[in-house]
């Protein structure tokens, strides 16, 4: 079974490389939404930044939900620079993610809305694990 928080999937040193490079040097608005990602900060979930998938460095990732949030500084917007988040996009779908995609503005402006967002996404593609069942008192736990 593969543990969803550590895919199995291949990456080059220079990839690995370069994602720790970003992790070290985030942006101010990766920095602002990392704050309310990490530590199960949001709804319990558990966010990575700067993840390696495929070919490609995301952004951040929720990987028990499929999960991955990109963030999009004005150098996003133009004709090239659209399409190629487009294939980068496509690309990661075909893991079997959702790509989530927000501008910078939107972040320092509407960081509630964001976060409602990404918490809908998480809370529709994350499994629901089931509750262990509650023990009697004085009860030993069971081992099979």
């Amino acid at each position: 079974m593969v543990d969803p928080e550590h895919p199995n999937w291949k990456v080059s040193d220079r990839l690995r490389t370069n994602a720790r490079a970003l992790r070290r040097n985030s942006t101010d608005v990766e920095r602002i939404l990392w704050s309310e990602l990490r530590n199960h900060r949001l709804n319990g979930a558990s966010f990575r930044r700067q993840v390696p998938i495929k070919n490609f460095i995301a952004d951040f990732v929720c990987h028990a939900a499929k999960l991955v949030i990109e963030l999009d500084g004005g150098q996003h917007f133009s004709d090239q620079a659209e399409q190629k988040d487009a294939v980068r996009s496509a690309a990661i779908e075909a893991q079997g993610f959702k790509v989530l995609r927000f501008s910078n503005h939107d972040v320092m402006t509407n960081r509630t809305g964001i976060l409602e967002t990404i918490a809908a996404a998480v809370a529709e593609r994350a499994p629901t694990l089931p509750l262990p069942r509650k023990r009697e008192r004085g009860q030993e736990k069971q081992t099979p």
